[in-house]
């Protein structure tokens, strides 16, 4: 376990917001929508590494630095010290995004935490889809 500790700053980093479908890639998503998965957090994405059977560490007090409200993030090693893969299926970073994105939805508690927030997105936002000037 020492000698993991220096090293996890070679690891890659996973933002929650590379993956999410409710980001466009200006905000900093990284995979196309159709792949993304909605709202991921860094739990989750962590519980998915460790599926993967990838050595991670979720890391609480970052924050992704185009948007300082989203806190977390992901520090995930694809290769062993010899150059060989964790996971053969993996190889590159995109492919994580995108295996990743795939295994957030079926997290145990996923479904039980969609159903409240689509709810509540309903009565979200009171402006109607219309605006601008009236013409007379």
């Amino acid at each position: 376990m020492d000698g993991e500790i220096p090293n996890i700053k070679k690891w890659i980093v996973l933002y929650p917001i590379y993956i999410n479908s409710k980001k466009t890639i200006v905000e900093g998503r990284r995979i196309t929508t159709s792949k993304a998965c909605e709202n991921p957090t860094c739990d989750e994405i962590g519980d998915c590494c460790r599926h993967l059977k990838l050595p991670s560490a979720v890391e609480v007090d970052k924050a992704y630095p185009r948007d300082f409200m989203q806190k977390g993030r992901v520090r995930v090693l694809l290769k062993k010290e010899d150059g060989s893969l964790y996971n053969p299926d993996i190889s590159s970073r995109k492919q994580l995004m995108v295996r990743v994105a795939e295994l957030v939805p079926r997290q145990p508690g996923r479904t039980k935490k969609q159903e409240p927030a689509a709810s509540t997105s309903g009565a979200g936002p009171s402006k109607s889809g219309k605006g601008g000037k009236k013409k007379r």
